[in-house]
């Protein structure tokens, strides 16, 4: 089973930073989301104190294209970066769809636009349960996105995840049980 430790958790306000994840499985050493916080440190030290090193990183996953979740990518020199449509390594750009896309036997990624076109949500196999680290919820408050460009589609994605996840992980806050989701 994998494993799944959150390195930084997000927040929405005055300032911005996104909730970054570390997820270990098998041969995939993944960091979730890898965006903008206060200091680069901020997803360094946490990541060492787990023991890992920026070059021991096989994959990034970003959940969409915002800044918030993807302004530290290149702190992690040998990776594959996954998001919505394909997979790029070094000068390889693979297409294929996210959903259902496995990195490993516990690691996959689902497709669930709403708060963007192309969000993704990645789905994690645990001891503790299915995690799901996604966009679909900027904290354990946000009942709304005021910043979806498709609420229909937002609200349809957040029940295909609740009814598969245990944990929610958002894009902005703490990590929370699934069926206290606000919907």
């Amino acid at each position: 089973m994998a494993t799944v430790d959150i390195l930084t958790v997000g927040y929405v306000g005055e300032r911005v930073a996104g909730t970054v994840s570390l997820i270990r499985d098998e041969h995939v050493i993944a960091v979730v989301d890898p965006g903008m916080v206060s200091s680069r440190w901020t997803i360094l030290d946490p990541l060492a104190e787990h023991g890992v090193t920026p070059e021991d990183v096989t994959d990034v996953i970003i959940s969409h294209h915002h800044p918030d979740h993807t302004w530290h990518i290149a702190l992690f020199p040998n990776i594959r970066l996954h998001d919505y449509w394909a997979t790029y390594e070094r000068d390889m750009w693979t297409s294929r769809p996210a959903e259902g896309y496995e990195l490993s036997d516990s690691i996959r990624l689902l497709e669930t636009p709403g708060h963007t076109r192309e969000d993704i949500t990645t789905m994690v196999e645990t001891d503790a349960g299915t995690l799901a680290m996604t966009h679909l919820w900027w904290n354990a408050n946000s009942a709304g996105d005021p910043r979806a460009f498709d609420v229909d589609q937002l609200n349809h994605h957040r029940d295909r995840v609740l009814k598969q996840a245990t944990i929610i992980i958002p894009g902005h806050g703490a990590a929370f049980p699934a069926f206290n989701a606000p919907v």
